[in-house]
């Protein structure tokens, strides 16, 4: 099964890729330092990957689906915050959304 957000996140990270392949054959030299950045965040979206609980033995006791790297509710932190970049995007899926007063309080220190 793959969640909505991971075929968003998929999605984003292609067009990332695309974009460093063009930037570098126009000259730019972004190529390299894009590429590398997509195939981490890829490596990143590869260890959070959904664990649905039904069926797990492991988890008997919780009905819940979890983060198999972290075993946090899925999706965790670490792919909300992959996520929260391309907030604005268009296709970005609704019930990923954060509250407002998240997003806009990071940094306020105040």
């Amino acid at each position: 099964m793959v969640d909505e957000l991971v075929t968003f996140l998929n999605a984003r990270l292609d067009e990332e890729a695309e974009l460093a392949r063009r930037c570098g054959q126009a000259g730019g030299g972004a190529e390299v330092r894009g590429v590398r950045e997509v195939e981490a965040k890829r490596r990143v979206l590869g260890r959070h990957v959904l664990s649905p609980a039904e069926g797990d033995p492991e988890r008997p006791w919780d009905d819940r689906d979890d983060c198999q790297y972290d075993g946090q509710l899925w999706p965790c932190d670490d792919l909300l915050d992959l996520a929260v970049a391309y907030l604005d995007h268009p296709d970005f899926p609704e019930r990923y959304r954060p509250r407002a007063d998240a997003v806009d309080g990071e940094g306020g220190g105040g």
